[in-house]
């Protein structure tokens, strides 16, 4: 059976006369499929919106207001680790696979970059990119791409590897500054930076979505810097889900109401993102679209996720109330917990139950505090040859045998192509021999001969079709006259036996009469017609013997 889990966070406020918030507890693990109900909880916690991030083994909150960030053990049940940094986090994302050991991206107050290498303790940090501080990161599928917010309405986006190599780092000198450029800036929002989400594809036609308090959603292909299509709302969205398989975004307001954008509303033969015609033209949302939570509950959505299959929206609120949406009839649904302190950030976690899932090969049991050192980002330290230092040091756990140099092929063609980026090779290869085959004169004359026999093949076919119906239609025939045949007997020896009972039933009577005549008894008139119905009995049985011979010789 298939178990989601979320875990959502809260920010602490002061108490309200009504409200009893429960001691310290800022992170909440929640059940949420089959049966909703409280996991686990972890203390002293108070983050602000995209200040949470979550993998296998460990729970990463930025701290309101602090330069800290909190670390959780997942395995343990424990906070594992306070680690400081020199500015106040203001948010955080996580680069890499869930099940293993990634980087710790964390966006500051003085609109700069901290990369932290959980498994070995790297951490880097870049320039001021950014004019005021950030609000919000978000990494692509393929780990290789980052997008930065920031309040002063621009977003950055950036390349993971580029920042992380050590390659680019020994081209300078230690004591100058580390030449860190965003690859692009997004720059068509008037209003400071809510929201950004990437979508869930692994190609290069992958999108990503902002939004702003200039009442807009843009959709960027962000690799080719380019506006994909714009949304305008009747208000500022604060947070953003998408839809696991992208036919949808999600947006929540200051009212708590939640609005989706639908990507194929429109009747466009193309992706309404690259079709011309929709492309320049901003749309807006009908107010059907827009889902109102009911006046009892009306409080800010500070965070939204969607269902790993797609039914359900969930949203968390300023007063501290977690709300499901039915995704299907477009409404509000149910209340799922109320943590009466604001709930900041929602996240799902990956489902659990799925028959023959892969083992991780590796375990991150405990993480390596951060330490910026100039051997560890110039690359000096190490021999000369290399550019990765000699105290390099990457700390896991194995948790399987070791990968074979040259492991066999685990998946099929069909596998192949349904989880390649965009095309398989052998499908590349095969669909270029098609269409080489169209133009070679041999193949056009190979096809005609290939036509011809199978025109001969089908004219044999239809030949032997024939044959066989009508050896059925014979075969039919043959079984409807024995059948009549049967039917005839069984009707004649039944009138054969009819007369045989009325036969003896006479005879008894003729019997009867002579014993009265013996006996001298009176004797009715009507016994004298007994020896006449047997007479006529005879005649009947030998007309229907003859009838039954003439039938059996013909």
């Amino acid at each position: 059976m298939l178990t989601e889990t979320l875990v959502a966070s809260t920010r602490t406020v002061e108490k309200k006369a009504n409200a009893t918030p429960a001691k310290d507890i800022g992170i909440h693990i929640h059940d949420y499929q089959p049966n909703p109900a409280l996991k686990s909880s972890f203390k002293k916690s108070s983050t602000q919106p995209n200040c949470l991030a979550v993998n296998a083994t460990h729970i990463f909150t930025a701290q309101a207001d602090k330069s800290v960030v909190h670390v959780y053990s997942r395995e343990r049940g424990n906070q594992e680790a306070v680690v400081p940094f020199q500015e106040k986090v203001t948010c955080l994302a996580l680069a890499g696979k869930y099940h293993g050991a990634g980087t710790l991206v964390l966006g500051t107050q003085g609109g700069r970059l901290i990369l932290w290498e959980l498994a070995t303790g790297r951490q880097i940090s870049t320039p001021q990119s950014h004019l005021q501080p950030l609000t919000c990161l978000a990494v692509d599928p393929t780990f290789k791409f980052l997008i930065s917010g920031s309040l002063d309405s621009s977003l950055h986006v950036w390349s993971i590897p580029a920042l992380l190599s050590f390659s680019q780092h020994s081209q300078i000198g230690s004591s100058q500054p580390l030449p860190f450029t965003p690859l692009r800036t997004l720059s068509n929002h008037r209003a400071a930076i809510n929201a950004v989400i990437f979508g869930h594809s692994a190609s290069k036609a992958n999108f990503a979505i902002s939004a702003a308090n200039d009442q807009t959603c843009i959709v960027w292909d962000y690799i080719n810097d380019t506006v994909l299509h714009t949304f305008l709302l009747a208000s500022s969205p604060l947070c953003l889900a998408l839809d696991p398989a992208d036919r949808a975004a999600y947006a929540g307001f200051e009212d708590g109401s939640i609005q989706i954008l639908d990507f194929y509303r429109t009747s466009s033969l193309t992706h309404p993102f690259y079709d011309p015609s929709q492309k320049s033209t901003p749309t807006q949302p009908p107010p059907t679209d827009r889902w109102p939570l009911p006046e009892a509950s009306s409080s800010p959505a500070l965070c939204i996720q969607v269902s790993y299959d797609s039914t359900t929206l969930l949203s968390g609120h300023e007063n501290g109330k977690i709300q499901t949406w039915n995704i299907a009839k477009g409404k509000y649904n149910i209340q799922l917990a109320d943590f009466n302190l604001p709930v900041t950030n929602l996240l799902m976690l990956p489902p659990t139950g799925f028959p023959n899932a892969p083992t991780p090969n590796i375990k991150l049991h405990n993480v390596v505090r951060p330490r910026y050192e100039s051997s560890l980002n110039s690359g000096s330290g190490g021999n000369a040859d290399s550019i990765i230092p000699s105290n390099y040091t990457f700390t896991a756990q194995f948790t399987s045998t070791l990968p074979l140099i040259n492991p066999p092929a685990r998946y099929n063609d069909l596998d192949e192509a349904l989880t390649h980026p965009s095309f398989p090779d052998f499908m590349l290869e095969e669909g270029i021999a098609e269409l080489a085959a169209l133009n070679d004169p041999s193949t056009h004359q190979q096809s005609n001969d290939e036509a011809d026999s199978f025109r001969k093949e089908n004219a044999h076919l239809t030949s032997q079709l024939d044959d066989a119906l009508r050896r059925q239609r014979e075969a039919i025939a043959k079984v409807l006259q024995l059948e009549q045949d049967r039917f005839r007997r069984e009707e004649d020896d039944a009138v054969k036996k009819a007369r045989k009972k009325r036969r003896r039933i006479r005879m008894m009577e003729a019997e009867e009469r002579r014993r009265k005549v013996v006996m001298g008894e009176a004797v009715d008139a009507s016994d004298g017609n007994g020896e006449m119905e047997m007479v006529e009995d005879r005649e009947g049985e030998a007309d229907l013997s003859s009838d039954t011979d003439e039938m059996s010789s013909g």
